[in-house]
């Protein structure tokens, strides 16, 4: 794969310096890290070693990656080897691309305690979709789904929100029978949005009285308790955004789309336009005008501040499975479903309407066929490696470079 001209990391190691000048007394750990392991990914600070042609003696300089799952670099293997396990488990039925998001009242709530509310939407959403499938009003069936953790709008503003895949059906009361969704159709939106809204108050309001939630700064007045319940009240005034998109054209589909969104980062090497002058330009699209494509031009501390908006906390996990997708109950459900699948009458795929969201590629690392890209005969043999360089922050410049290395 051809390097971007500009990425992130260019953007972290130019303006890194500034940006701890002015930000990094209040930046948690975790933020901390990724804007180091970003900026040493792939570079000569992280290690590395050398392959050398058997034929020509050409040589190459492999440098070590970071690994961080925020690194716009390096979740292209993340996700490959994920979606291995998930091809596997797709069921011969329509799906479903369902996305419920928390309005922007809270969101400042949610940066403040993000693995609290992270965790609560992710509840909330997860209790919405299987308690609407299970009502006999709707389907009356249980159902199992794929929820992905966003935080991000194509800005970089936070915008948290959950992306669920869906099988279009599920499972009958007494698991006797394959219940399926009607062609092209899932759930109402409306009814998802409005209980989708009251259970995640409910759920943030036990948080508060359960003293799990903290306030600081702007906020800290909602640590008062009349305080933060008239947020809640304003809130519950406002119209939730839940929608349903048409389902997709068969598993293939399904398996494409999953590739793009479920190691998905803030924004991608290849939205980056361009870095001058102590600016950042990037492409993106403005969904509430049309989805037409635009650039957007940010100071480059800017930039970083709101790309490290998006770093998850440490072990916080954010794609699950529910229902009869559940990890304990997975291959036994999905066995079943397969089961009774063989004598329903699958209704045809069909075809999604044009997506609006953004087709952008993960980025993959680059994978090795040993044939030396000089010569296009001989093969590229490990015959050296070098070990990561300890450095601080503002001795980045020096090592950006390819160093020496031992041959012995």
């Amino acid at each position: 794969m051809t390097r971007p001209q500009l990425e992130v990391a260019d953007v972290f190691r130019d303006h890194g310096d500034a940006f701890l000048d002015r930000y990094g007394a209040t930046l948690s750990p975790e933020r901390r890290r990724a804007l180091r392991d970003i900026a040493a990914c792939r570079t000569a600070a992280l290690g590395g070693h050398v392959e050398e042609c058997n034929d020509c003696g050409h040589q190459l300089i492999a440098y070590n990656s970071c690994r961080n799952r925020h690194c716009p670099k390096c979740q292209g293997t993340a996700a490959a080897q994920w979606m291995e396990a998930q091809e596997a488990e797709l069921l011969p039925v329509e799906y479903f691309h369902v996305v419920l998001t928390l309005p922007a009242a809270l969101g400042p709530i949610a940066l403040q305690n993000p693995r609290e509310v992270y965790g609560l939407l992710f509840r909330a959403a997860a209790e919405t979709l299987q308690q609407i499938a299970a009502d006999p009003k709707h389907l009356g069936a249980g159902i199992g789904f794929l929820a992905i953790l966003h935080t991000w709008g194509q800005n970089l503003e936070h915008h948290p929100h959950v992306h669920c895949v869906v099988p279009g059906g599920g499972l009958s009361p007494d698991g006797s029978r394959w219940v399926a969704c009607p062609p092209g159709f899932f759930l109402p939106v409306r009814v998802l949005s409005r209980v989708f809204r009251g259970k995640f108050l409910a759920l943030l309001r036990h948080a508060f009285d359960q003293g799990k939630l903290s306030f600081h700064g702007k906020l800290k007045m909602l640590a008062d308790a009349s305080a933060f319940q008239r947020r809640l009240t304003a809130s519950a005034q406002t119209e939730w955004v839940v929608y349903a998109k048409p389902p997709f054209g068969g598993t293939e589909r399904v398996l494409k789309y999953l590739a793009r969104y479920t190691h998905r980062v803030a924004i991608s090497n290849r939205r980056l336009i361009a870095l001058e002058d102590g600016k950042v330009k990037f492409h993106w699209k403005d969904y509430a005008h049309g989805g037409g494509q635009k650039t957007m031009t940010l100071k480059a501390t800017e930039f970083i501040r709101r790309f490290l908006l998006h770093v998850l906390p440490s072990g916080f996990v954010r794609i699950r499975h529910y229902g009869f997708l559940a990890n304990r109950v997975r291959q036994e459900k999905l066995a079943l479903c397969r089961a009774l699948l063989e004598d329903e009458a699958t209704p045809e795929p069909v075809e999604p309407a044009p997506s609006p969201e953004p087709k952008e590629v993960v980025e993959a690392e680059p994978v090795a066929n040993n044939i030396c890209p000089s010569c296009g005969e001989g093969r590229m043999v490990r015959v050296g490696s070098f070990a990561a360089i300890p450095v601080e922050w503002r001795e980045w410049r020096p090592i950006l470079e390819p160093v020496g290395f031992d041959t012995s």
